[in-house]
C-alpha cells in the first residue's frame, strides 16, 4: 500500500464510507509477509518511507528473487527494486517472471546492475545532480540517479568531470547551483567532492567509489579524503554505495520542494 492510497483509505472511514474494521481488513498491521524460509517482506515501508521494500540481489538466488517479487507484486507493490544484480542473473530473473500465467514486466539496466519489477511511471519532482569523475565510476553514479528517479526524483548527469581537467566541471557548473542536493561520486583521491562542496550552497553527498590504483586501497583513500573535506556541508556514504545516496538525496529533495 502506497502513501497516497493509505490516505484515501483514511478519508474514506472520515467520510463514512467505509467502516474502521474495513480499513483495518485493507491495511493489515501485521500481514503475512514470510516468503518461504527465506524471506520476511517488509510490506509496509513504502508508507513509512514512500517506497517498497528493495531487493539486494547480490548473494540471493534467482529463484528466491522471482518469489519474493512475485509476493510483493501480489500485493499490488510496484517499482520493485533489485539492485546488484549481473546480467546472467537478471535474464534468469526475467524468465522466472515470464515463465507462469501471470507474467511480470521486468527491466534491467547493465551499468547500474539495477532490476526493476512491475514498474510504473512516477511523477518527477525538484532536482538532483549526480556527478561522476570519470566514465569508470558510471556504475556507482547510475545506480544513485536511477535510485533516486524511482523515488521520484528528477536527476540530471554530469559525467566525466574529475579534477584532472576542472575546466569540465566549471563549464557544467550552472547545472549544479541549480540542484536541491548533488550527488558527487569519485573514485582515486576522491578530490571531486572537496571541490563540489566549495563551488555550491546545497548538501552534497559524497560517494567514494572502489576505482583506482593499489593506494587507493579498494576506495579507502577516496573515502578518508571525504570524510576529511575542508568543504562545509559535505555527508559521505560508504564505498560504492551509489543506492544509499540516490535514497538519500532523494529525501532531502523531497523535504526541499515541501518547503
Amino acid at each position: 500500500m502506497e502513501q497516497q492510497e493509505l490516505f484515501q483509505l483514511l478519508k474514506q472511514v472520515y467520510e463514512g464510507a467505509r467502516t474502521p474494521e474495513q480499513a483495518m481488513e485493507d491495511i493489515r498491521i501485521q500481514p503475512d509477509m514470510l516468503v518461504g524460509n527465506y524471506a520476511d517482506i517488509d510490506l509496509h515501508r513504502s508508507v513509512r518511507q514512500g517506497m517498497p521494500e528493495v531487493i539486494y540481489g547480490e548473494g540471493k538466488t534467482a529463484e528466491q528473487i522471482v518469489g519474493i517479487i512475485r509476493a510483493m507484486t501480489g500485493r499490488g507493490v510496484k517499482n520493485i527494486m533489485v539492485t546488484r544484480l549481473t546480467q546472467e542473473k537478471a535474464e534468469t530473473v526475467r524468465s522466472g517472471l515470464c515463465s507462469e500465467n501471470n507474467p511480470i514486466p521486468f527491466t534491467y539496466d547493465p551499468t547500474s546492475r539495477i532490476g526493476i519489477a512491475n514498474p510504473q511511471e512516477t511523477e518527477k519532482t525538484g532536482k538532483i545532480a549526480v556527478v561522476a569523475a570519470g566514465t569508470s565510476d558510471l556504475p556507482v553514479a547510475e545506480e544513485a540517479a536511477i535510485t533516486a528517479e524511482l523515488y521520484g526524483s528528477h536527476v540530471e548527469r554530469v559525467y566525466d568531470v574529475g579534477v584532472a581537467g576542472l575546466h569540465r566541471l566549471l563549464h557544467r557548473l550552472p547545472v549544479l547551483e541549480d540542484a536541491n542536493v548533488i550527488v558527487a561520486v569519485a573514485g582515486m583521491e576522491g578530490a571531486l567532492v572537496s571541490v563540489i562542496g566549495g563551488l555550491v550552497a546545497c548538501p552534497v553527498i559524497g560517494v567514494p567509489t572502489s576505482v583506482g590504483y593499489g593506494a587507493n586501497f579498494g576506495g579507502a583513500a577516496a573515502l578518508l579524503s571525504m570524510l576529511n573535506s575542508c568543504a562545509s556541508g559535505v555527508s559521505v556514504v560508504n564505498i560504492d554505495n551509489g543506492f544509499s545516496a540516490g535514497v538519500l538525496a532523494a529525501r532531502i529533495n523531497r523535504q526541499s520542494c515541501r518547503g
